[in-house]
């Protein structure tokens, strides 16, 4: 008889690859994950197509895209077609049992057995805010009464560290900067707190008279660091039950996180690498040789299909995504993909990513007064920085056709419309619909404190 994996999923909230050691940076932010990393596969190039939480998840816990989950906004409203299985629900017709941490009353979040709760905001006023110690010790009895169940198990962890508010416990406040951040020399941090949507929100967390950018970065990092550290006290729960062996790890984030680009400051939104590219480590020693890389483009309708085939279940759902199976144990030299993206978290975008280029067309004016077209060679301009779209026309056009003869191809296999043309009031404020001009986005997408971004984040569930 096949031995049933139990899954313990660390689904990780504005976790972008690039700030993991394992990925390259120069950084130790992650010395837990890097171990996980070198026993099991990484993959290298794995992307996030749909911006932000709730579009992401519904692919990851789907194996679809956009198109056939219609979930394409940060508040959707409604739920998620009920013509589609979700992870959960197709495991338990296999005997598992299924718990949600901290993704309570999401369109996405559909299927599970139980639902857990952690406190995971709050303000400069407040303290220091232990996300990850708060979600383990809702986590860890529960764990425990599965693994004396002795029955398979999925245990879903959304972690709201790194997520703002950047507020990591000491000493991870301090592990990765030792400058003076009130420094009045310093001016770097008068844009993000002239930005008006968002000043009051980032007020709120950030300390009073912070000048330097770099003590905010140092935040973030201070809180993968923390949650890094936290995610081995559930490590070491499986090792002193000896399933550790038993148990397929998965870590993956929703959505990565722009911290000084493209002047989106410490949020989200926009659809540029530091949000699309997030990290994919899976670990299940029995299947997966340690210390593959995979290079090959994937995304995050692959994963389910993957896991599925890696756990020996099989199932007649058509997904959009492709096992990656064949690619884990073996080299196989990096493919290329093309991929629709969509955004529509503060802003509402799509377009179209290949390996070289990146389109991206606003559907609306948005309220950081960017073009409505930018293009962008990823090979020799990675940071995207150099806006094309007036000297390459010709490359515009060729990426629009292609997007839209997938969008046309993709309603016509799947009898479904593109979600993102048809969002009404997408950004939380009723009655308003599309905006007309930047200066109303501007002045309308007003965030407020950390209490006010929660309340908006959960204004449609």
């Amino acid at each position: 008889m096949m031995l049933k994996p139990n899954i313990l999923f660390f689904g990780i909230d504005s976790l972008r690859s690039d700030h993991l050691s394992c990925y390259g940076y120069r950084r130790q932010t992650s010395p837990h994950i890097d171990k996980i990393s070198q026993e099991g596969a990484r993959f290298s190039n794995n992307y996030c197509p749909h911006i932000p939480t709730t579009s992401g998840y519904a692919s990851m816990l789907t194996g679809m895209d956009v198109i056939n989950t219609q979930v394409v906004a940060l508040r959707h409203q409604g739920d998620m077609s009920n013509d589609l299985k979700t992870f959960p629900e197709i495991i338990r017709e296999h005997g598992y049992k299924s718990c949600c941490v901290g993704f309570t009353g999401n369109p996405s979040s559909r299927g599970f057995d139980e639902y857990l709760d952690y406190t995971a905001w709050g303000s400069w006023g407040e303290g220091r805010l232990p996300k990850a110690e708060n979600l383990n010790a809702i986590t860890i009895p529960k764990l425990e009464e599965y693994i004396r169940d002795k029955e398979p198990f999925l245990m879903f962890l959304r972690h709201m560290d790194p997520h703002a508010p950047y507020l990591p416990p000491g000493p991870f406040e301090r592990m990765f900067y030792n400058g003076n951040e009130c420094d009045p020399a310093n001016k770097s941090m008068e844009p993000v707190l002239n930005f008006k949507p968002f000043c009051d929100f980032h007020a709120s967390w950030m300390p009073p008279g912070i000048s330097d950018k770099d003590y905010i970065v140092a935040q973030y990092d201070g809180e993968i660091a923390y949650m890094d550290s936290c995610i081995q006290n559930l490590i070491q729960v499986l090792e002193s039950h000896n399933i550790l062996e038993d148990t397929i790890i998965v870590i993956n984030s929703d959505h990565g996180e722009t911290l000084y680009e493209h002047d989106c400051y410490f949020d989200h939104h926009g659809l540029y690498e530091s949000n699309l590219h997030v990290p994919l480590i899976l670990r299940y020693p029995r299947k997966i040789n340690a210390g593959s890389l995979i290079e090959s483009y994937t995304s995050h309708k692959d994963l389910l299909p993957t896991l599925l085939e890696i756990m020996g279940i099989q199932c007649d759902i058509a997904f959009d995504g492709k096992s990656r199976v064949s690619l884990l144990n073996e080299y196989d030299p990096k493919t290329t993909e093309s991929y629709y993206i969509t955004e529509c978290t503060w802003m509402r975008k799509h377009g179209w990513r290949t390996e070289e280029w990146k389109l991206i067309i606003a559907l609306e004016p948005d309220f950081h007064f960017k073009t409505e077209i930018e293009l962008y060679n990823l090979k020799e301009d990675p940071k995207e920085l150099n806006n094309l779209s007036v000297q390459r026309p010709d490359m515009v056009d060729q990426l629009t056709n292609e997007m839209k003869n997938w969008l046309e191809k993709r309603k016509i296999e799947t009898g479904k419309d593109t979600p993102i043309y048809d969002q009404g009031d997408w950004h939380g404020l009723s009655g308003v619909g599309s905006f007309k001009t930047s200066q109303q986005a501007y002045d309308a997408l007003y965030l407020g404190d950390a209490a006010t971004a929660k309340r908006l984040q959960e204004k449609s569930r």
